[in-house]
């Protein structure tokens, strides 16, 4: 018995590995099939022996039972909005007030994925539960469809508790695919990503929303019991080494003229990116110092969104 419990520990640890490669390295090892094959067996064994079966077992991920409705969650850490800005001059008004605040600082800048935002928490290397924003204070828990995001670790090798936020999206080439095949059934279109990924996360079915291939980026620590990190450009490399999927596109800028020169540059090629944003995140990047600015009831001081402009529609 303590046999198939190894191997199916074992299996699960090898998919693991395997959807971190194709999910989010993009970088597969495996074909399909070696994959498929991997998968069934693990299936097979947590069918005959169900007293080793694990709610963060990779055959989770296709989805549970459907829901009655979501159970509301409270949020040990508010989920704050990010206040806008609109105009470089805007930016720096916000910069003085950091400056004139905890005096000068580190910006780390990020693209502003346009999704639905989530809080994950796990506690002794396993995912517990996943929540969304709500009304900042109380949100919903969507564990079960959060489950079902390919990229999403389920385990972690770190055992402290362990909360963090994130951007559930759409990728733009499933969104094109799922509103095709929604008009093909002549059902109502999603009138953009951001729809489509709030949607799918919201549906009582969780085998609704595995069957939509959503994504996620994570962009913060929010609560860690382990040794404290100075930096949120570490907290990243950190959540990075864990095996989460982070923004790629991230700039730590010495002043607020390097910050918009960065802005400009995301603005240029924002068109091109698989995914829809809807601006750029600004952040200070010393964790003390954010400890200092604190927030509004509403908004951190600590950050801003810049808004691009709205893109215009290319003439054919």
């Amino acid at each position: 018995m303590e046999d198939i419990k190894k191997r199916i520990e074992e299996l699960r640890e090898i998919i693991e590995y395997h959807n971190h490669k194709y999910y989010v390295e993009d970088n597969p090892e495996i074909s399909d099939y070696e994959y498929d094959m991997l998968m069934r067996e693990l299936k097979k064994l947590e069918e005959e022996y169900p007293q080793f079966k694990s709610p963060n077992s990779p055959t989770e991920r296709v989805g549970g039972k459907p829901l009655k409705e979501f159970q509301q969650v409270q949020h040990a850490v508010p989920m704050l909005s990010l206040q806008d800005v609109f105009s470089f001059e805007e930016l720096k008004d916000w910069h003085n007030r950091v400056v004139s605040a905890v005096g000068e600082v580190e910006y780390v800048v990020e693209l502003k994925i346009d999704g639905l935002s989530v809080s994950i928490l796990y506690e002794k290397g396993e995912l517990i539960r996943a929540a969304t924003r709500g009304d900042g204070n109380i949100g919903e828990d969507v564990t079960q469809n959060v489950k079902t995001i390919k990229s999403l670790p389920l385990r972690i090798k770190d055992k402290n508790l362990l909360e963090v936020r994130g951007e559930v999206y759409m990728p733009k080439k499933e969104f094109e695919r799922l509103n095709e095949e929604r008009e093909i059934l002549e059902l109502p279109l999603f009138a953009n990503p951001r729809n489509a990924a709030a949607g799918s996360i919201r549906q009582l079915d969780p085998k609704i929303t595995a069957e939509r291939k959503l994504d996620i980026f994570i962009f913060n620590i929010q609560r860690y019991s382990g040794p404290k990190i100075e930096k949120h450009k570490d907290g990243l490399e950190y959540l990075k080494e864990l095996g989460f999927k982070v923004s790629p596109v991230r700039y730590v800028c010495k002043d607020i003229d390097e910050v918009i020169e960065k802005i400009q540059e995301l603005g240029e090629t924002r068109g091109d990116l698989p995914y829809d944003i809807d601006g750029v995140v600004v952040k200070v990047n010393e964790l003390d110092k954010r400890d200092i600015l604190g927030q509004t009831a509403k908004t951190p001081r600590w950050a801003v969104a810049y808004k691009y402009p709205a893109e215009k529609k290319k003439q054919n």
